[in-house]
């Protein structure tokens, strides 16, 4: 019975070792209530009532693992500022290794502040600078992969688009990860979208898995005409198609294509729903789980995330109990 698989899935999480690489940030959320309306502009005055630092992008792939028991090496950068102080403090009270963070004395750490209000995001702004890595920041994460390939189970490439995941980091990735035989799983933006050949999955959401090809995802037809030309493009083993509220579509070499519905009850909030399937894949195909059976779990964990407000993450016993659901 797939449920009785599943929970067994689960049971396999402690202690797997993912390899995370990509864009670390930080996500600043400020909570207030609005009461009037600005006399110097038409928008809502915020009256702050609470502020919290999250690891954000790669660094919340890479505490999401952590907290469902695996046991995560993150290599990405930060800047040489007190956000990326707050990103190492925060990342080791959670017994989050940061000897895989590189400090980018020519960049800020990439800052994403959120200003909420009777639980609405009102406005975010973001603090940031795309330009891509130079090759000596490159050659550090490449030597800390190096140090660490051999210990590891899984590879997770979380891009942003923030200039950290860049062509000639990932070719050189793919490579090392293929010479220890270890699974890729990739998050990915359109633009490097294609320069993924050759790894395990991919999961690129409908907007994003429409650009890598140039078309708009406007029907299931479409979806699945994009979804198979990726397949082939990338020679991957599996393209998983993320849909929101559609669920998702797993393509996989050799078989029929499998839509997935999606499990969450209510929407409050998308953010960290990709994130959370990465890990999940990451955890289930780390500990021998099929892809298809990752795929479900990776859902079912997706649906409760959109469920909270903000960067929010998904335990263990949520997920047991809505397989109890089920």
């Amino acid at each position: 019975m797939k449920i009785k698989r599943l929970r067994n899935i689960l049971k396999n999480f402690k202690g797997r070792k993912i390899l995370v690489i990509g864009d670390i940030i930080l996500d600043e959320y400020i909570f207030g209530k609005v009461s009037r309306i600005s006399p110097e502009a038409p928008v809502p005055v915020v009256e702050v009532q609470s502020c919290n630092y999250l690891p954000g992008g790669a660094a919340y792939v890479a505490t999401h693992i952590n907290n469902l028991g695996g046991n995560v090496y993150l290599t990405g950068i930060i800047g040489d500022d007190k956000y990326g102080d707050e990103i190492c403090k925060s990342l080791q009270n959670g017994n989050i290794s940061i000897d895989g963070l590189i400090k980018d004395f020519e960049r800020p750490t990439i800052l994403k502040t959120r200003v909420i209000a009777q639980h609405q995001q009102v406005v975010r702004i973001d603090y940031e600078k795309k330009s891509h890595i130079t090759k000596g920041i490159m050659e550090r994460i490449l030597n800390y992969v190096n140090n660490v390939i051999k210990e590891i189970e899984v590879v997770v490439i979380s891009d942003y688009g923030k200039g950290v995941v860049i062509p000639s980091l990932i070719k050189k990735v793919i490579k090392l990860a293929h010479r220890f035989s270890k699974p890729i799983i990739v998050d990915p933006k359109p633009t490097y979208c294609l320069l993924y050949k050759g790894v395990t999955v991919i999961t690129p959401n409908t907007a994003e898995a429409g650009a890598s090809v140039g078309k708009v995802i406007s029907n299931e037809k479409i979806l699945i005409k994009v979804g198979k030309e990726l397949l082939k493009r990338l020679n991957a083993k599996c393209v998983l198609i993320t849909r929101g509220e559609d669920g998702m579509s797993l393509f996989e070499k050799g078989k029929e294509v499998v839509h997935i519905p999606t499990y969450a009850k209510e929407v409050y909030d998308v953010t960290g729903a990709g994130d959370t399937v990465v890990s999940i894949l990451a955890l289930s195909l780390a500990g021998g789980a099929s892809i298809i059976d990752s795929a479900y779990l990776a859902n079912i964990a997706a649906g409760i995330v959109v469920g909270k407000l903000g960067t929010a993450k998904v335990t263990l016993e949520e997920i047991k109990q809505a397989l109890n659901e089920k």
